[in-house]
């Protein structure tokens, strides 16, 4: 301290300092107030920035505890199995959990290339070859351009790259 000055006598504040002093008070009239915190919960994160379009391995997580209100609300990924083999649509951020709509399945059918068409109705089955004009994963519908007339049709995309067009 200098030579002529006062001590400074400084005031805590905020919330550590409001919970220090509830439990001095409470210490000395007796009885001590109880403090339950959350229980931390634990996400898979990305441990580096992963950018739209890349699909996420098993390399790019790691487990983070957190704790609080805001992550005990829906929407956020709690397993490896919901990222790994996904695709990112977004920007992810390290050390950061992931929303469910942040990612999404890889696509099955990639536009602009060619892809099985199917029919079926009962034991009748027609298939041809369609261009897509959009990408698709399983249980999407996207148009296709017939090759053979040219025109345009839409149907569900299938988990083996097929598509199937009519009615189900």
């Amino acid at each position: 301290m200098a030579r002529g000055q006062r001590p400074v006598k400084l005031k805590p504040r905020g919330l550590l300092a409001r919970m220090a002093r509830a439990l001095l008070g409470a210490a000395l009239i007796g009885s001590a107030p109880s403090i339950a915190f959350a229980a931390d919960l634990v996400f898979p994160v990305p441990r580096v920035t992963i950018y739209p379009g890349e699909i996420i391995t098993e390399g790019m997580l790691i487990e983070k505890a957190f704790r609080g209100r805001d992550y005990e609300r829906p929407g956020l990924l709690t397993s490896r199995q919901g990222l790994v083999g996904k695709v990112a649509r977004s920007t992810l951020l390290p050390q950061v959990p992931v929303s469910t709509t942040g990612v999404r399945e890889p696509y099955t059918v990639q536009q602009g290339q060619p892809a099985v068409v199917i029919f079926k109705s009962g034991t009748l089955i027609i298939s041809a070859t369609a261009v897509s004009l959009q990408s698709g994963s399983a249980g999407d519908i996207i148009s296709l351009r017939n090759t053979d007339s040219g025109t345009t049709i839409r149907g569900t995309v299938q988990a083996d790259g097929s598509v199937r067009v009519g009615v189900p």
